[in-house]
């Protein structure tokens, strides 16, 4: 599975477009097709995956505390709840995104997509995209129509 749909089908999917396509391209490649490629050290989705884990978190955390949650203990509960590697691995098997990762060649034949955790990284990735080309409320409204996000 090597990026058999383009990536304008995937903001179809999801309802947004990307004024700046080469975030959304860095948010589908992962690092192995990265250096297979030899494409530059800042092509890759790793720094996003990282950056949208946070957005996400940020996301969540915000709507708890407004929806009246103030204790440390339970926010921290919920937070754990409604944002994990099984909930993100669903949202992004939702929209069928692995089907838009460029993977490398060893994790193409090896089918990584499968494991939980390599795919709820790729949707952090995408996350991290949105929220880089248009900010938080860009990247809420995604996470909202993907039901990512607590009511």
């Amino acid at each position: 599975m090597t990026a058999e749909l383009f990536p304008e089908q995937l903001e179809r999917v999801t309802g947004y477009t990307f004024r700046d396509k080469s975030l959304l391209l860095r948010a589908l490649t992962r690092l192995a097709y990265s250096k297979e490629q030899g494409l530059s050290e800042d092509s890759h989705l790793d720094a996003l995956a990282t950056l949208g884990d946070a957005v996400i978190e940020l996301i969540i955390l915000t709507r708890l505390v407004k929806g009246g949650e103030h204790d440390k203990g339970a926010v921290s509960l919920k937070k754990m709840d409604l944002v994990n590697m099984s909930v993100l691995r669903d949202a992004a098997r939702s929209i069928h995104l692995e089907q838009y990762v460029r993977w490398g060649k060893g994790e193409a034949r090896m089918h990584v997509w499968t494991s939980g955790r390599v795919l709820a990284e790729c949707m952090e990735a995408f996350a991290g995209a949105l929220y880089l080309d248009g900010g938080i409320d860009a990247a809420e409204e995604v996470l909202e129509r993907l039901s990512l996000l607590p009511e």
